[in-house]
């Protein structure tokens, strides 16, 4: 996905200079920024009918343009929910499995504990209150 959003940025910056370089070309009618190319460069190049030719090249570029520019929020804004959702997810997840504190994993978890440790050999900081259990004597 990244690889993508980043041809089509690179794609995208190349086609706006073209654009620019495409639209300073042309003759406008009062032989503004196109006679600084010089006005005899362009007819050599392209024929006597450049401003034909270039009308048309800008078109392309600006339609390639704006199916860049498309392609690329598309892309940025399906980055934005996979990413979001994949929080939410794991939002989710945590909040479905019971609130239990990380010391009270880590004690039974751990190696040393045997398996028939009972809750009151848990250590106080593990236990949210200490509780009176009662006892029965046979």
């Amino acid at each position: 996905m990244n690889l993508l959003i980043n041809l089509f940025s690179v794609l995208f910056v190349l086609v706006a200079l073209l654009m620019v370089l495409v639209i300073l070309m042309q003759r406008p009618k009062s032989e503004g920024l196109g006679a600084a190319f010089g006005g005899a460069v362009t007819e050599n190049i392209f024929g006597a009918q450049t401003t034909n030719v270039l009308v048309k090249f800008t078109t392309w570029l600006a339609g390639i343009f704006f199916a860049i520019t498309f392609g690329l929020s598309v892309l940025y804004a399906h980055r934005g929910t996979g990413g979001e959702s994949a929080f939410r997810r794991e939002l989710m997840k945590q909040q479905g499995a019971p609130a239990a504190s990380p010391a009270a994993s880590a004690a039974q978890s751990s190696p040393v504990s045997s398996p028939a440790s009972s809750p009151i050999q848990a250590s106080p900081a593990s236990s949210p209150a200490p509780t009176a259990q009662p006892t029965a004597t046979p």
